[in-house]
This record gives C-alpha cells, sequence and structure tokens, in this order.
C-alpha cells in the first residue's frame, strides 16, 4: 500500500468501529500513543482496546483528512480531524454529551519492509479537549483564574 493508502485505511480503521481493520494496515507489533493511551500500547489487540474504548466514549466519532501529508518514504506526518459528541463515560470522566472537533497530527513511521504502519503518535491539544468537554476552563475566564489561584499562581506576594 501507498502512504496516503496506509493512512486512509488507519483513519478508517479509527472511525470504523472494526477491530480487525487496523490489520490492513498496521505491523503485528505496532506501537501507538496518544495523550489518553497512558503511554505506549503496543500489538494489534492493544490497539483495538484502546480505540474500543474512544468507540464507547464517542460512538458517533469520525476522522477526517485535515491537510496535506509529508514523508520521506520511511515517516509520515498526517493532519487529521476528529470530530463525535461524547456520549460515553472515560475513566473518571462521565459521559458530558458536549460536541468534542479537535485537531490532531499523526505521526507515523512505517515498518522495516515499509509495508505497515509500525509507530504511531497522536498529537492533540489536550487542554482544548478537556475545554470542549466541560471539564476545564477557557483562557481568561474567572474559571481559570479560580484555578490558578488554586494552584498557588496569585497568590504570593511579589515583593
Amino acid at each position: 500500500m501507498a502512504t496516503d493508502e496506509l493512512v486512509d485505511a488507519f483513519q478508517s480503521a479509527i472511525a470504523g468501529r472494526d477491530r480487525h481493520a487496523f490489520a490492513s494496515c498496521c505491523a503485528i507489533d505496532v506501537h501507538y500513543e496518544d495523550p489518553l493511551s497512558g503511554g505506549a500500547v503496543q500489538g494489534l489487540d492493544a490497539l483495538a482496546d484502546h480505540a474500543a474504548r474512544l468507540w464507547s466514549a464517542f460512538p458517533d466519532a469520525r476522522v477526517e483528512r485535515a491537510g496535506e501529508r509529508l514523508t520521506d518514504g520511511r515517516f509520515i506526518a498526517a493532519p487529521i480531524r476528529v470530530h463525535g459528541r461524547h456520549r460515553g463515560d472515560l475513566p473518571r470522566l462521565p459521559a458530558s454529551r458536549r460536541a468534542l472537533s479537535v485537531y490532531a497530527l499523526l505521526y507515523c513511521e512505517l515498518d522495516p519492509s515499509e509495508e505497515r504502519l509500525w509507530r504511531i503518535r497522536a498529537f492533540y491539544d489536550a487542554y482544548e479537549t478537556g475545554i470542549q468537554l466541560g471539564v476545564l476552563p477557557r483562557p481568561g475566564s474567572a474559571g481559570e483564574r479560580a484555578m490558578l489561584m488554586l494552584r498557588g499562581f496569585g497568590l504570593r506576594d511579589n515583593r
């Protein structure tokens, strides 16, 4: 598969809610990491388990291409946008019923045979995600000032 086809297949696997779809585009020993994964997950089953938790929390999630992909033949940078509504619980975060739309960047490395995605890291703004889900205050708001004061910022004597 060409790199665009691999990334398209990965995007479809994430949004498609089919545990077996990752096998078409990912190496058996795939390493995947994102801000919610709690570190790297390794292997197709672990990746599918992680995706299944997200499918449960965002059952209507859609993933779309959000810009040009860059590649040198071994590494791929692929901007995406993820949309969905938070309808299911996540660990320590009950369903908010709020809409979510975040940009992310997939940074991928192909396996040594250059036939499958081997290492995948998804980068996105976790703070913005928290704002959209209603668990973090918007920058500049009274809620943000209160949170910073609770953390000890703004309570010190500046002399």
